[in-house]
């Protein structure tokens, strides 16, 4: 019999980005262990249940691309979708999808539990075993010791995390779970690894029935919502009552003057401005009081209404993210239009958690000083479940590629995906503050779009095993059908002009071409973007070959940068973060173009010498 304790891969954490872990790790082969504080948390919301939104619904897309759950189990609970961005470009144009949080979470759990090769276990991880500058296992709060070849730790914002609420503070990782202490402790001190402290929050939730909605404005679903799953759902998990969850709208309110009254007059009892708070919190979604302390001459601030699910009262106030006191957080609802009556059913908190310093960690997100070991997530310094999922993905397939010795990690390049983007910014950035995607961050985002996310990746995720051959044949005819399309397209002429040339114009849809080849909806639209920045796309390509001719110069691991010409400042950040490749050493901030071309000089001088026979 298989030993109960003996696994190839071990996934610690059963949040957004251990689920991608393991189903990953799992689906390549590898028998996997996913050990969890609490399976009946799995995959939970902490925060609002949305999926999606600027650059983050792009990384979804490439989740489902590469053979992930996120995007099909989005599907599954979605109770509005929106497509962002709709009067601009295709480029930034993304999905959001206001989930049900408990059919979000059921679903993935009935997912992982059915899983072959995936096992879950509840139990806490307070150590990780370490012989020889290798992971070996892992120790749980029961003594129970696993071994396995692989370890990706996926703990979100549980290390050490401390919940802030007004001046009173209680550890946990989130409301109603513990905080991982021990293990804090153990990636401190035992593995001597560089930790962080970053802080996030959450607002406050309101019954539905104390809200006045009728002086609300209204937000409605798309009508016609394509979903972000390119893929089939076959997890044959029973429908609600056999019928499609009921789709919701969300509404909008604001802040007024007494709203900032309220918290002005009390910033002296925030966590945030009285020094209780270590943790750096992010910019791009900051505390209602932050953005009253900054923005103190704006009037107001929109505060969006967002429901839970299809079958709960509560509502999500997004944009009111607070850790004054309850009594503080009761003035600033009721000072709301629409919610003077409101019913607060769980208080806003700040939370605060350590986080290990992502240079540390090679492109596989494996950690330099111990490779068989991976993190995901939020214990990289990101925020967000998209961010958290799109790692967790990534740290599955190397881990079980190296469980398994199936050949090199898979790195994805800036030219490749967005998910590329993100972990290449975590291990050559200087990470101060949560790391949130946007669309701004990547140098290829017409070739990156949602729209294309199949076409770019599901090819690759078909080679790792984790795209059925059911889901890769139809993106094939796809491409297929595109190109035999293209190609008459730029041979046939209408009036003198071809039919290519024709569609580039913005007033020319693909029905207007006269004697255009028939094709789908969904390849009349490709060839329309494909058309229309056809010159910014050809531009962006020639980028593209020159960041690879740049990432194609390996720089060795133990590569001595102590050259003349190259600024301390500069040597001492190419040493810490030990960049593969020339590619990545340019994008290290402080790193100059002059310090890249004198590396390349040297490195031109190291390979010849290395080469030289004895």
């Amino acid at each position: 019999m298989t030993s109960p304790n003996q696994y190839d891969v071990l996934v610690v954490g059963g949040g957004h980005a251990g689920c991608e872990a393991a189903l990953a790790a799992a689906r390549i082969g590898a028998r996997t262990l996913l050990l969890t504080i609490n399976n009946d948390h799995i995959a939970q919301m902490s925060c609002n249940p949305a999926i999606g939104g600027i650059a983050k619904g792009h990384v979804v897309r490439e989740i489902d691309a590469l053979g992930g759950e996120m995007g099909l189990n989005t599907d599954a609970a979605t109770i509005q979708f929106r497509m962002l961005n709709l009067s601009k470009g295709a480029a930034v144009q993304s999905p959001r999808a206001q989930c049900d949080k408990v059919v979000y979470q059921r679903r993935m759990k009935w997912v992982l539990e059915r899983q072959e090769n995936l096992f879950v276990h509840q139990a806490q991880v307070l150590r990780l075993l370490v012989e020889e500058e290798r992971i070996v296992g892992v120790v749980t709060e029961f003594g129970d010791r696993f071994v396995a070849a692989a370890v990706v730790l996926a703990t979100g914002t549980f290390l050490n995390a401390k919940l802030h609420y007004g001046l009173s503070d209680f550890p946990g990782g989130r409301a109603g779970d513990v905080a991982a202490v021990e293990l804090s402790r153990c990636l401190r001190e035992d593995l001597a690894l560089e930790i962080g402290r970053l802080k996030t929050g959450t607002p406050v939730r309101v019954l539905a029935r104390t809200i006045d909605f009728s002086v609300l404005t209204r937000q409605d679903p798309d009508a016609d919502a394509p979903g972000f799953a390119f893929r089939k759902d076959r997890s044959g998990l029973p429908s609600l009552g056999g019928s499609q969850i009921p789709q919701l709208p969300c509404y909008l309110t604001q802040t007024t003057a007494a709203t900032a009254q309220a918290v002005r007059e009390n910033l002296d009892r925030s966590p945030l401005y009285s020094g209780r708070i270590d943790g750096t919190g992010t910019r791009y979604c900051p505390s209602f009081e932050d953005k009253i302390v900054r923005f103190p001459d704006r009037e107001s601030h929109h505060v969006y209404l967002e429901p839970e699910g299809a079958f709960t009262d509560e509502y999500y106030l997004n944009g009111i993210s607070t850790s004054l006191p309850v009594d503080v957080q009761w003035a600033m609802v009721r000072s709301l239009p629409g919610l003077e009556q409101a019913h607060i059913s769980r208080y806003a908190y700040a939370i605060e958690y350590d986080f290990v310093v992502p240079h540390q960690l090679a492109a596989t997100l494996a950690v330099r000083r111990y490779p068989n070991l991976f993190l995901a997530g939020q214990i990289n310094g990101t925020s967000g479940y998209e961010e958290a999922a799109g790692q967790g993905l990534m740290a599955g397939i190397n881990a079980a590629r190296l469980a398994g010795a199936l050949g090199d990690g898979i790195v994805l390049g800036r030219d490749e995906a967005y998910i590329g983007v993100m972990i290449d910014d975590l291990v050559t950035k200087e990470i101060i503050e949560p790391y949130r995607l946007f669309t701004s961050r990547a140098e290829y985002r017409l070739c990156l779009r949602q729209d294309n996310a199949d076409l770019r990746l599901m090819p690759m995720g078909h080679e790792l095993g984790l795209v059925p051959q059911a889901d890769i044949e139809p993106v094939r005819e796809l491409a297929q059908e595109m190109a035999s399309a293209q190609e008459k397209l730029q041979s046939v002429r209408h009036e003198g002009r071809l039919l290519w040339d024709l569609l580039r114009r913005h007033d020319t849809s693909y029905a207007d071409l006269p004697g255009a080849p028939d094709v789908s909806p969904r390849a009349a639209g490709q060839l329309t973007i494909d058309a229309r920045y056809e010159g910014y796309l050809q531009r962006q390509t020639a980028q593209a070959d020159g960041l690879r001719k740049l990432d194609s110069w390996r720089i060795p691991p133990d590569f001595d940068y102590a050259i003349k010409g190259i600024r301390i400042e500069a040597k001492l950040k190419l040493e810490q973060r030990r960049p593969a490749n020339l590619g990545q050493a340019s994008r290290i901030d402080g790193v100059t173009p002059a310090e890249i071309a004198l590396l390349q000089v040297h490195l031109k001088r190291h390979l010849e010498t290395s080469s030289r026979p004895d």
